[in-house]
């Protein structure tokens, strides 16, 4: 898997934080009933980047914590926690080696971040981290790169202006996930994928486009060439203010041993 520059990525955590939708209400809402996020619960959120999960849960009443490994994402995660009114702990660390207490959290989350992390470790990790019988989900939400979708021909002009680039088509990230979570104990009891249509702005589809690990990467004049070439296409093929894009939601849910 292609790495990711890190300062590049962490450059542009303004336009990540507030032009790349949340997971859907639904989405947590079907956690919830299967015991992920209920009120009470610490939760830790892996990965948590700007904090996505973590305020979703936090509004829900979960005692949650974020860790990410990016100082600028966690800086992010705190303006937009604040701004939403709801109280985060968070802490710099590795998702394979956290540093935090055994035992000390009955969920742990991961949310568009499992394909960064060594999964087989950061699996383990989760493992001692969670009371017996403590529960895990992970979950990808992307856009959904069908042909003739402004999210299919955005990524087709991706791979234009960045052929190397590893990450795109229809990706399939719940049996990698699966693997590592069985290896290191869990009993995975549900799995599921819904494919919705995400409004966005154009400009703010634009913004989250060039936030994304496929532009964060190019030399800053090939993101502005990108960026030109992505305006035009958006304004020749999906005229108007908003566009909707495909998206896909994919979860898994698992259980410690316990």
């Amino acid at each position: 898997m292609p790495a990711v520059d890190g300062d590049r990525f962490g450059s542009r955590v303004a336009d990540y934080a507030h032009h790349r939708a949340d997971f859907p209400a639904a989405t947590i809402d079907r956690l919830v009933g299967l015991g992920v996020g209920r009120p009470g619960q610490r939760l830790l959120d892996v990965g948590c980047g700007t904090g996505t999960l973590a305020r979703q849960f936090a509004a829900r009443g979960c005692r949650v914590t974020g860790l990410d490994v990016d100082a600028r994402m966690l800086e992010a995660a705190v303006e937009q926690a604040t701004a939403d009114g709801v109280e985060v702990e968070w802490t710099e660390a590795p998702a394979e080696e956290t540093g935090l207490p055994a035992g000390s959290f009955d969920v742990v989350v991961a949310a568009q971040c499992w394909h960064w992390f060594d999964g087989a470790s950061a699996a383990v990790e989760v493992r001692r981290l969670l009371v017996p019988g403590g529960l895990l989900a992970i979950g990808n939400f992307d856009w959904l790169p069908l042909p003739g979708t402004v999210s299919g021909e955005t990524e087709a002009l991706i791979q234009s202006h960045h052929p190397t680039w590893g990450l795109g088509g229809i990706r399939e990230p719940l049996p990698e996930a699966i693997e590592h979570a069985e290896r290191a104990g869990f009993t995975v009891f549900e799995t599921w994928i819904d494919d919705i249509d995400v409004p966005y702005l154009a400009d703010s589809w634009r913004r989250r486009i060039g936030a994304s690990a496929a532009i964060v990467n190019l030399e800053p004049a090939a993101a502005e060439a990108f960026d030109r070439e992505l305006a035009a296409l958006l304004a020749d093929r999906f005229p108007g203010d908003e566009v909707e894009a495909p998206h896909r939601v994919s979860v898994l849910v698992a259980r410690a041993p316990g």
